[in-house]
Formats: C-alpha cells, sequence, structure tokens
C-alpha cells in the first residue's frame, strides 16, 4: 500500500518501447520506421492532454540512444520556460554540441509549445534551422494554431486523438494487474469513460482509489473523481422528460446536496445523457440550447441548485 501512495503510477507504468504505446496506431508505425532508420525531421505533436504526445517523445529517445538517452535528450516544458532567454541560452546550447552514442543528432523536446511567447517562437524557428546536423525537435501543443506558421512548415505534424475508452480500459487492466489490485467488472470502464479519453486522468483516479481500497467498485471511482453516477443522472432526467417534476429534483438534491457534487459535474453527464434520449430531434436541440445556458450561468456564479431546478423545469416541459 506504500508504494500505491508515494509513486506516480503515470511515471511507473510509462510506456518505454513501441509495442506499449495505446491508441495512435498510424503514428506509432510512423515514429517506430523513423526510429529504426536512425534519421527523423523535425516533429510537431499536436492534440489533447493525455493521448501520448510526451510518452511518444519519450519513446523516441530510448529507441534512439538506448541506455544514453538521457544525455542525449532536453524536455523543457514551455508552460514554465516560455521566454526567449530559454530559447537563446538552454535550446540553443544543447543544440549545437554533438550527440554520444550511435545517433548522428540530439533530440530537444518542448512541451506545450503553444504557451511559447511569438518572440521565443521567432527564436526558434532559427535555432531549428541553424543546427540542423546536431539536433532534431520535437513541437508538442494543445493548439497547433498557436504555432507561428515558419515552424509549423518545418516540421512532420502528427495529430494525436484523445483515447478510445476500450484503450484506456485496456491500459488500465495492466496496470491493475501489475499492482495487484482487484476491480469489480464495471470499475475499469467507469474510470476509461470519465477519463474522457485523456490516460492520465484515468491512471490518476485508478491511483487514488488504490490508495483507500484495494478491490475497487464503480462506486469508489465515481466517489473518487466527484463525478455524477450515469444511472443517477438519467434516473432524474427520465423524471423530468417525463413530466414528474418533484421526483426530478429530489434526485438533484441528493446528487448537489447529499453526495456534494458540483453543478458542472451534473450538468455534464446531463449534456451527454441527452443524446440518448427517446425524444424528437427537434427537442433534443431544444434541450442541448437549455443546457449550454445553464452551463454558462454557472460559470458566471449563478445558484447551483436554482439554474439546474430550473434547467429540470424546462425539459418537463417535453413530457409526453
Amino acid at each position: 500500500m506504500q508504494e500505491k501512495q508515494f509513486e506516480m503510477w503515470t511515471e511507473k507504468h510509462r510506456p518505454k518501447d513501441f509495442s506499449e504505446l495505446a491508441g495512435q496506431e498510424q503514428i506509432t508505425k510512423r515514429l517506430a520506421e523513423f526510429a529504426k532508420n536512425k534519421n527523423l525531421p523535425h516533429m510537431m505533436f499536436a492534440g489533447p492532454a493525455g493521448c501520448g504526445k510526451t510518452t511518444a517523445a519519450l519513446v523516441m529517445a530510448r529507441s534512439l540512444f538506448g541506455d544514453s538517452w538521457k544525455h542525449n535528450f532536453l524536455d523543457l516544458n514551455a508552460s514554465d520556460e516560455r521566454g526567449i532567454d530559454v530559447i537563446r541560452n538552454k535550446v540553443k546550447e544543447f543544440a549545437r554540441t554533438k550527440s554520444l552514442g550511435s545517433a548522428p543528432f540530439k533530440l530537444v523536446f518542448l512541451d506545450e509549445a503553444d504557451a511559447l511567447t511569438t518572440e521565443a517562437q521567432n527564436a526558434l524557428r532559427r535555432t531549428m534551422e541553424n543546427y540542423t546536423n546536431t539536433a532534431r525537435f520535437i513541437i508538442s501543443c494543445n493548439y497547433s494554431s498557436k504555432i507561428i506558421e515558419p515552424i509549423q512548415s518545418r516540421c512532420a505534424v502528427f495529430r494525436f486523438k484523445p483515447l478510445a475508452a476500450d484503450h484506456i480500459e485496456k491500459q488500465l487492466s495492466k496496470i491493475a494487474a501489475k499492482e495487484n489490485l482487484k476491480t469489480t467488472k464495471s470499475a475499469l470502464p467507469a474510470a476509461a469513460s470519465l477519463a474522457e479519453g485523456d490516460m492520465r486522468k484515468a491512471i490518476n483516479i485508478l491511483q487514488a482509489a488504490a490508495a483507500v481500497k484495494d478491490e475497487i467498485s464503480e462506486d469508489d471511482i465515481f466517489e473518487i473523481a466527484s463525478s455524477a453516477k450515469p444511472k443517477e443522472v438519467e434516473e432524474m432526467l427520465a423524471n423530468a422528460v417525463n413530466g414528474n417534476f418533484k421526483a426530478a429534483r429530489e434526485n438533484l438534491k441528493k446528487l448537489v446536496i447529499e453526495q456534494g457534487l458540483s453543478g458542472k459535474d451534473v450538468i455534464s453527464e446531463l449534456h451527454r445523457q441527452v443524446f440518448d434520449l427517446d425524444v424528437a430531434e427537434k427537442a433534443k436541440i431544444s434541450m442541448l440550447e437549455k443546457v449550454g445556458e445553464c452551463e454558462f450561468r454557472l460559470s458566471e456564479g449563478c445558484d447551483e441548485i436554482i439554474q439546474l431546478e430550473s434547467l429540470l423545469a424546462q425539459f418537463a416541459l417535453y413530457s409526453r
């Protein structure tokens, strides 16, 4: 139990080989070919958080340099070090020296590069041009549109997608087996669903649950994640659209007051479930519009109970 509490599973179980990467099959195949030939262009990894961008860069470094990968790999997070001085000093000094080992160049990984200032990006462009013989760059970002065009044109762009739930569930199953962790049949699918394509989030949820119990259930997952259980929200939504506003209001009170869920957690689950309702498409469109209005009011600081009760009252108007 002590090990589970103090060691981050996202690092402990991070893949070390291309064959271990979850999802992104086409990207993985191309990267593995680059590593095999020890020849690669500057690259840009674009995509949402937790979809494998950093892991892919680390696997590339291990594949290229073997045991000496740490001496040939510079990892910088641009959210922390985003100014022009970082590019001029740290990156430039690292890139100008030759690599140690069989690969003819070093590898520079700039994570969250969309946080770099425009001046820093322009300095980076020049560094990429001047030190192509001794360094290759991997630019990682959530939004490629925030990277200046001269950098984009110098990179092979790889667009990472949110991971499918089955890929996340498979990885969680491997981790649970390695940690001798018992889970119920529905626990891992629940964690994969809550992660919404973010592997890091799913693993953190699992580790947080494991710190409390050695056998994890679906209820434990939702409690740790402070998320609304789909079945309970489904019941509330069904009561509302069937005209039973009083019962729907009691369901809401149980979620927000007794379980302590935030209004935004309830709204997020409501948004997912409206699509599965057995109502006319025109009614779904109108309901989604009401959900959006409610979410906006909550973000502006309005009272959660009042806004959610108002939303349920509007849903009750669609009762058949």
